[in-house]
Order: structure tokens, then sequence, then C-alpha cells
């Protein structure tokens, strides 16, 4: 029962954080190009936020699956909306998709089953997650 209404007040932070990715990801496109006119053109000054973000959504996708979440690919759905929206050439799609698998691969490697540390983990990404999200949005607004 206890894991029930976790995973009850988990699925509303899922759909907040769902919409605020989403709304993230919109608004990153549509950042000045000439904000990262000093970096790389294939730079922008939110990079390292943005892989942070692929590197929550990657481990979120692998342990809410592995803790019987049954959502399905939403993770890997926000996840492929970001890489649609930001991955302007291969190098950022690669830089996007490398993080998320880093993201997925490290907690497989580490979670075999749903943990005590494993459901702390999902909550602690979902905080991260959203707050790196809210970041995002209020910089380029």
């Amino acid at each position: 029962m206890r894991y029930q209404t976790h995973m009850h007040d988990t699925n509303r932070k899922v759909r907040a954080w769902c919409l605020m990715a989403t709304l993230c990801a919109s608004l990153i496109v549509h950042m000045p190009r000439n904000a990262g006119a000093q970096l790389n053109q294939d730079d922008r000054p939110y990079d390292g936020k943005l892989v942070r973000l692929s590197e929550i959504l990657g481990g979120i996708h692998y342990l809410r699956e592995l803790c019987g979440a049954d959502e399905g690919q939403v993770w890997r759905d926000q996840m492929k909306e970001i890489i649609d929206l930001e991955g302007t050439t291969a190098i950022r799609r690669a830089k996007l998709v490398k993080g998320f698998n880093k993201g997925y691969r490290g907690y497989r490697r580490t979670y075999r089953s749903c943990t005590e540390p494993a459901k702390t983990a999902i909550d602690r990404f979902m905080d991260e997650g959203a707050a790196l999200s809210d970041l995002l949005l209020k910089e380029n607004q």
C-alpha cells in the first residue's frame, strides 16, 4: 500500500515534469541563435544542462520501468522530442543520445531490482529534472 501511494504521488510528478520538459524543449529551440555566436556552431550556452537533462531522462526511463511504473516509452518519447527540437546537427543529436544512454546504462548496471535506493534515485531525478527544466525555461525566456 505504501508503494502504491508513493507511485500515485510520483505519477503526479511525472505528468507535471513531462509538461515542463516539453515546454522547456520548445522554448529552447526558439532561443536566438546569436546567443551562442562565440561558441562552436554545434554548441549552445545551455548544452551542459541539456545533456544533464538527457542523462536524467535515461535514468528515469530505466528506473521507473524497473519499479513497475508501466509508463511504456514516455521518458524515451520525451527524449526523442528534445532530440527532434535540439538535434540540429549530427553532433548535437549524438551528444543528447549519449547522455540519455549514459543515464540508462549507468542505472541498469547498478540496479537489477526495485529497491528503496532505486526509489530514492527516482525521486531525486524527478526533482532535479523539474528544477533543471525550470532553470532552462527561465534562462531562455
